[in-house]
């Protein structure tokens, strides 16, 4: 027997009210995952006038000017633009008698607008750089709703929050990494390379949901293993996990 009790907490004299429980088979059923991939190349101008710029303040400004861009994006659901508040669901097949583990949108596509309007006014500032911040490659992005009857607008509000997340998450776990191993002093005015951690999945035992972690080319899978048992406190096999996005220049 379970007793449940709910209490409002903005009102300090409420009074406890009973909760029902209501049990379901196939809990799992109902997430439905979202993907899709982003491709990316943001150029971000470091001024001269500050000769000791902060490469983690300058693309920390570059990623909110992008973040902006996938705001306003306009996204395709199985080649369709759909209304925000209609099914996302709505066209597909419901089976009797089965529970289907998840519907996959694996076509999602992200359009980015290349400008603002003809109503708006463009101007065009001239800065003096001493260099610049360049990234550049293709995110996978994974997104899931517990919802029966998910609306258009919250796939695309939980796919928009992890594609800005995980690139802007990366930049950071890259940052922390260049100070711990170079410090940082270091000053070079030639070309870098750095490759992002990639995006790796795990999944949830009893449940088709994965959780994202990010791993740097030379760490080994015993290391991923030992966070992930921090995390769920239960055992990662390395053949779970997958691996989301190649290594490239």
């Amino acid at each position: 027997r379970v007793v449940c009790r709910t209490y409002d907490v903005q009102d300090p004299k409420s009074s406890a009210k009973p909760a029902d429980w209501k049990y379901q088979s196939a809990l799992t059923a109902s997430w439905v995952a979202l993907s899709c991939t982003v491709n990316v190349n943001i150029h971000i101008p470091l001024l001269a006038t500050s000769p000791n710029h902060d490469l983690e303040k300058n693309t920390k400004n570059g990623l909110n000017r992008w973040s902006k861009q996938i705001e306003d994006s306009v996204f395709l659901i199985n080649g369709q633009i759909k209304d925000e508040d209609t099914d996302l669901l709505e066209g597909q097949k419901k089976f009797r008698g089965t529970t289907q583990p998840s519907t996959q949108f694996s076509d999602i596509k992200v359009l980015t607008q290349l400008c603002q309007g003809t109503s708006a006014r463009s101007t065009a500032t001239v800065q003096v750089c001493s260099g610049s911040i360049n990234l550049r490659g293709a995110v996978k992005c994974r997104a899931y709703i517990h919802s029966n009857k998910p609306k258009v607008k919250e796939a695309i509000q939980a796919l928009k929050r992890d594609i800005i997340n995980t690139l802007s998450d990366r930049c950071e776990i890259l940052f922390e990494d260049l100070i711990l191993n170079e410090g940082p002093q270091k000053k070079n005015s030639g070309r870098e390379y750095h490759v992002l951690p990639q995006r790796l999945f795990v999944p949830v035992a009893g449940s088709i949901v994965m959780l994202c972690d990010y791993k740097f080319g030379d760490e080994a899978a015993g290391e991923i293993q030992e966070r992930f048992v921090e995390m769920l406190d239960q055992p990662v096999q390395a053949e779970d996990m997958h691996i989301a996005e190649d290594i490239s220049t």
